[in-house]
């Protein structure tokens, strides 16, 4: 039986393609970018997240934690993220849910049984499922197995990735995949490592592979203040995109937002962009028109 670990399975999913789509996200990323929505995707583990502001601070969690991970501390509880073995058991005990588990391990059998519930949406909106993430291509066994037994089923299949991914699991998916949303960020390899990790040569030769493999390719730019959205980073793409020119079928435009904070406070993390406030409109239009001047349809996903 093949298994995967997610962390959440979205159902009326407007944004992750065509149509109406189930989205499926897969926990683990190689890349830290600091911008992340999903910060609790990043982990390859489950991992325990902590709402303060539904803690009553009956302390129920305490004797249930083996590691003494969990102490009380102004009203509320305090966790010690390092003694965490991620076991669940005061997720079960926590009355009014302050406590919960981002990560869980699922079957083929039981997400393609969620899949399939909105089968009717797909049909009528050309929609389908999502493998989303995290980053999907560190799974590539699980996602061609979903991604299988979905096309036997009629069912649309998209690939949201960021690239960087041995280039055997990124063939092993696209077998199965009808569309390809690959993300795009930093062209400069010195910056890209500096802010998000790694190294962009894998995501770039990857993208020059996706692009010459047959399966429709949009790609996705997310548009950060100073980051990605700099003359220098949106002129790097355009010449990038246009070296793919045969193989892109539309570009998105992602702008930044900030909607993934109180997940930062969950985890007790830090956020790394601090106030950094969303692009204007117009700055979002300009970048949008420089790319649609390629020739290919140019979508703002806001």
């Amino acid at each position: 039986m093949v298994t995967g670990w997610i962390f959440n399975i979205q159902r009326f999913s407007l944004q992750d393609g065509p149509g109406i789509r189930t989205t499926v996200f897969m926990k683990g990323c190689p890349l830290a970018c600091p911008w992340c929505s999903n910060p609790e995707s990043q982990g390859s583990h489950p991992e325990l997240a902590y709402v303060d502001s539904l803690c009553d601070g009956c302390g129920r969690c305490l004797p249930v934690c083996d590691p003494k991970a969990i102490s009380l501390e102004g009203g509320g509880i305090r966790v010690e993220r390092e003694l965490c073995d991620h076991c669940g058991r005061c997720v079960a005990a926590c009355a009014p849910g302050a406590l919960r588990m981002f990560g869980r391990e699922i079957s083929v059998e039981e997400a393609l049984r969620e899949i399939e519930k909105d089968a009717p949406y797909y049909r009528s909106s050309e929609g389908g499922v999502t493998a989303s993430g995290g980053e999907p291509l560190r799974q590539p066994r699980f996602v061609a197995a979903l991604f299988e037994r979905c096309r036997e089923a009629g069912i649309h299949t998209a690939l949201d990735t960021c690239g960087f991914a041995p280039r055997e699991a990124l063939r092993s998916v696209l077998e199965h995949t009808d569309l390809l949303l690959y993300d795009l960020k930093l062209i400069d390899d010195e910056l890209h490592t500096r802010m998000l990790g790694t190294s962009n040569r894998p995501i770039l030769e990857n993208a020059r592979f996706a692009a010459a493999s047959g399966v429709a390719l949009i790609i996705r730019i997310p548009l950060v203040p100073g980051v990605t959205e700099t003359e220098e980073n949106v002129g790097a793409l355009i010449r990038f995109i246009e070296e793919l020119r045969g193989g892109v079928t539309a570009i998105h435009v992602l702008p930044y937002h900030r909607l993934g904070l109180d997940k930062y406070r969950m985890l007790d993390r830090d956020y790394r962009l601090g106030d950094l406030a969303r692009l204007p409109e117009e700055r979002v239009r300009a970048v949008a028109r420089r790319l649609a001047a390629l020739g290919l349809p140019c979508e703002v996903i806001a």
